[in-house]
């Protein structure tokens, strides 16, 4: 199952690695420039000054995009120590920088401090923010995820719980990031054994991610293959078939027939149908 991420949808085997935190469409400086940026601004205004922390900031986004993270955390490092000393341990750039550090950490699987780290920005943005803000959300989304990937299953479901309340209440059943939530909350119940809890939610946000993205997006097609695994495990192996051929001929259509996830969904149906 798929495990999803927003800046951790999470599914019940493996994960995938948490987006750094940016708005919707933001693309990063390229590398050459941001250190050139980077430079000038060092020279000129000080390596503590706010635009030069920013500068700094960008440009670790800009190696982790490129896969160059030990680069990336050794700026978000720089950044969040400059951050904390100049403007304080709760301001929030102070708490976003905190925040990409522990997701560069999780993606080195470096996971005891992704997870203190995570824990210290929830601890602020709840404290600065409010609990039901959505950079808050996030972060406790965040850590969920991360407790799951050390076994930490359930630390893992009351934060996904409470995250799946907030996003729920302040963005609505079928924002996407709530349907990650539910998606992510079904994979953990899943794990635990309790397929009761697991298989309404994967419908739920089946249903949501039709309704709000579509059928053919990878989204809804990634629901699709979740909640027919979950049948299958629940032994109602007729819903596991019917959902996998469709779930397949989607990817097919969208995605090819050689595209990972499509192989993925063929192997699960071949599986369920004892080929």
């Amino acid at each position: 199952m798929r495990c999803d991420s927003r800046g951790v949808d999470k599914g019940a085997s493996d994960g995938e690695s948490v987006r750094p935190e940016m708005p919707y469409g933001h693309r990063w400086e390229p590398i050459p420039q941001g250190k050139a940026r980077l430079a000038d601004q060092e020279r000129v205004l000080g390596i503590d000054h706010p635009d030069t922390l920013t500068s700094r900031h960008e440009l670790a986004g800009a190696y982790r995009t490129a896969g160059r993270l030990t680069e990336a955390i050794v700026l978000l490092e720089q950044t969040l120590a400059g951050r904390a000393r100049v403007l304080g341990n709760d301001h929030p750039d102070t708490l976003t920088s905190r925040h990409e550090l522990a997701g560069a950490y999780q993606v080195m699987r470096r996971l005891a401090e992704a997870i203190l780290l995570y824990k210290m920005t929830l601890a602020g943005r709840a404290r600065v923010l409010g609990i039901d803000h959505p950079d808050t959300l996030t972060s406790r989304h965040e850590l969920a995820g991360a407790c799951w990937l050390v076994g930490r299953l359930t630390e893992a479901v009351v934060l996904f719980e409470q995250t799946l309340a907030g996003r729920v209440r302040v963005l609505g059943n079928d924002h996407p990031d709530t349907l990650i939530s539910s998606n992510n909350l079904a994979g953990v119940y899943w794990l635990m054994g309790q397929l009761d809890k697991a298989i309404p939610l994967f419908e739920a946000t089946l249903a949501g991610r039709e309704h709000a993205l579509g059928e053919d997006h990878l989204d809804t097609l990634t629901s699709g293959n979740n909640l027919a695994g979950a049948y299958r495990a629940a032994g109602q192996i007729d819903k596991a078939i019917v959902l996998y051929r469709a779930t397949l001929a989607g990817c097919e259509r969208i995605l090819g027939g050689n595209h990972p996830t499509t192989l993925t969904v063929r192997e699960n149906f071949r599986l369920a149908r004892g080929d």
